[in-house]
């Protein structure tokens, strides 16, 4: 490997990769925050071959020019691999001595950062955090910084395993799994399905930007976010009691914020004013999040430790998520030491995670650590369910497939009306089988039984085609799932009433618009089901189908080169955008594509009601 990197040009010499050497292992972390991490020397990783390349991110992060084609040239590939196939020097090599090339290893160190989390025996953070990943550094183009890490580096001594057996791995040991430093293909794979499809429907998430390969399947999978400080980097620090370096993370994370234009260049009067702007911001953003993902049945494992998320909501790690195709409220992953909370206590978690935001901010303020439970009362945590339930009511109304303007006018005169559907909505979507609890693969479960996407879709449709109410029995044959049992569909009063309240609570705020707006009622139906039919599509991308995709991928892989896998990446977080005011490309894909993407859309609609 050349330590000193060339930038390779295409013919014409207008082309050019140089801003891949920003990505060098230097990052502002690591000097503004030196008890935030661990720091390795690194190695040049042979043998690999770059199996993905996002080339729609890399251009947005200013890697590649605007007007590069998709397509691995073979200078962008070594560029790639330069940069990002390595492994560190960790621990067990030093202390047995392994000696390297000198002229494979790097010249900059990576770091591995220190962070809470709940798998490790120390539950104050003192020995926990990237158990295998190390941040590539940070690139910054058109006023924009990217954060890059990349996971299957090696494992490093901030793993539970490390510390729980209190020993040190050599990378790649087969003894142990997620000790040994390494990650797979099928991970990154995982990864970027899933993280394509949620980004491309409004969720805050880190996206992947390249796959590196290796034998056997393992592979590296490098993955980009603006800012990729999770709450759990201020957790461990906060149990500590370790004020400088809270304080040192703290100031970091607002400054990037500012420096993205993320949160607005603001001058505080003070140290008490700056800090409690910081808490009040990750409330907004973490109530927020919390209401996402139980009205678009996301399970994201959310915690005390703050490991799973990042601070703005964004998803990290892919590993634990989940998106249902029905509200299945009682599932629980099985972590073998742990179960898993439960996406209805996701809003808790998260609740819990601001109120140590606001401790962090009095601390941060005072000097003093005041008791967690101080702050139970405290303003922010008030405003925090104000937002988790503005957030419910707008997520809602975003659903049924109101336009914004619609959407606003309701929240703003007609709260009541909005309120009261949503209970309705709520009996349906949280109703359950009588089944009860039983095993699933990964962990236990409980059924729903109704699928209120298949009513929102089909409900305006049908007042269009006639002037009249559902049935009951219409109502309940469109929403039924295929979970639900003879015995979970009794036609009871207290269901005969819901479904009653269901429609004319519905019908009630389309006429509240139609009155106030002066639209008809056909316009406005016609408008719902096209909105509708986009919001709420029949097929929705689920966990199961992600994990059945990605093994189809596999098997498929050997003849996929990275441009292929790349527009079939596209194609498929493309036909799973569920954004009704974007405008989709209607690019004709080869014809092996459409073969392998009908095979895709199979699997998806296959699982469409599963975890």
């Amino acid at each position: 490997m050349n330590q000193i990197k060339k930038s390779p040009t295409d013919e014409v010499g207008k082309r050019s990769y140089t801003n891949f050497a920003q990505l060098n292992g230097e990052h502002p972390f690591k000097t503004q925050v030196p008890g935030g991490r661990v720091e390795y020397k690194a190695r040049y990783r042979k043998g690999g071959k770059v199996a993905f390349f996002n080339f729609e991110l890399a251009k947005e992060m200013g890697l590649i020019a605007k007007n590069h084609q998709p397509v691995m040239t073979p200078d962008l590939e070594r560029e790639i691999l330069e940069t990002f196939s390595l492994t560190i020097i960790n621990e067990y090599d030093l202390i047995n001595e392994i000696k390297f090339p000198e002229e494979d290893i790097f010249p900059h160190t990576f770091m591995a950062t220190r962070y809470l989390q709940l798998q490790h025996p120390d539950k104050c953070g003192r020995t926990s955090g990237d158990g295998r990943t190390i941040w590539n550094g940070s690139v910054r183009h058109n006023g924009m910084s990217w954060d890059v890490s990349s996971c299957g580096t090696g494992g490093t001594k901030l793993s539970p395993a490390c510390n729980i057996d209190k020993k040190f791995y050599q990378t790649g040991d087969p003894s142990i799994s997620y000790g040994c430093g390494l990650s797979e293909v099928a991970e990154g794979l995982e990864t970027l399905f899933f993280s394509e499809v949620l980004g491309k429907n409004g969720f805050k998430t880190e996206r992947v930007l390249a796959i590196l390969e290796y034998d056997k399947g393992i592979g590296i999978n490098v993955r980009a976010n603006p800012n990729l400080i999770r709450p759990s980097h201020f957790f461990g620090h906060l149990k500590q009691g370790n004020y400088e370096t809270l304080k040192q993370v703290a100031d970091y994370y607002i400054s990037r914020q500012v420096e993205n234009k993320a949160w607005e260049k603001l001058t505080f009067k003070s140290d008490k004013e700056k800090y409690l702007y910081l808490a009040q911001q990750t409330c907004k953003a973490l109530a927020e999040t919390a209401a996402k993902f139980e009205d678009e049945y996301i399970f994201c494992w959310l915690d005390w430790d703050g490991d799973n998320i990042l601070m703005d909501g964004g998803i990290i790690d892919y590993g634990s998520i989940r998106q249902f195709g029905l509200f299945h409220a009682e599932y629980r992953y099985d972590d073998v030491q742990r179960f898993s909370t439960t996406i209805l206590e996701q809003k808790q978690k998260a609740k819990y995670m601001v109120q140590c935001f606001v401790q962090i901010a009095d601390f941060l303020s005072t000097k003093k650590k005041k008791s967690l439970g101080h702050f139970k009362k405290h303003a922010v945590m008030v405003a925090f369910d104000k937002h988790f339930e503005d957030a419910k009511n707008r997520n809602l109304l975003q659903r049924i497939g109101f336009k914004k303007s619609h959407v606003d006018h309701l929240l703003k005169n007609h709260l009541p009306k909005v309120t009261k559907f949503r209970k309705a909505f709520s009996y349906f979507e949280r109703s359950k089988s009588k089944r009860g609890v039983y095993k699933v693969p990964d962990g236990i479960n409980r059924d729903a039984i109704f699928c209120m996407r298949d009513i929102l879709r089909e409900l305006p449709q049908m007042y269009l085609a006639r002037n009249a109410l559902l049935s009951h029995h219409e109502f309940l044959e469109i929403t039924k799932s295929s979970y639900a049992r003879k015995s979970d569909l009794k036609l009871t009063d207290i269901r005969k009433k819901q479904i009653n309240r269901f429609q004319s609570v519905y019908l009630s705020m389309l006429g509240a618009l139609e009155k106030d707006l002066n639209i008809t009622r056909t316009q406005n139906l016609l408008e719902l089901t096209m909105r509708a039919s986009v919001v709420n599509k029949y097929d929705r991308v689920t966990g199961d189908s992600i994990t059945y995709i990605v093994q189809k991928v596999q098997k498929l892989k050997p003849k996929l080169n990275p441009n292929e896998l790349y527009e079939l990446a596209q194609s498929f977080s493309t036909y799973q955008n569920l954004d009704p005011d974007q405008k989709i490309s209607n690019a004709k894909s080869p014809v092996r594509h459409k073969n392998i993407m009908q095979n895709l859309y199979s699997i998806v609609r296959e699982c469409r009601e599963g975890i």
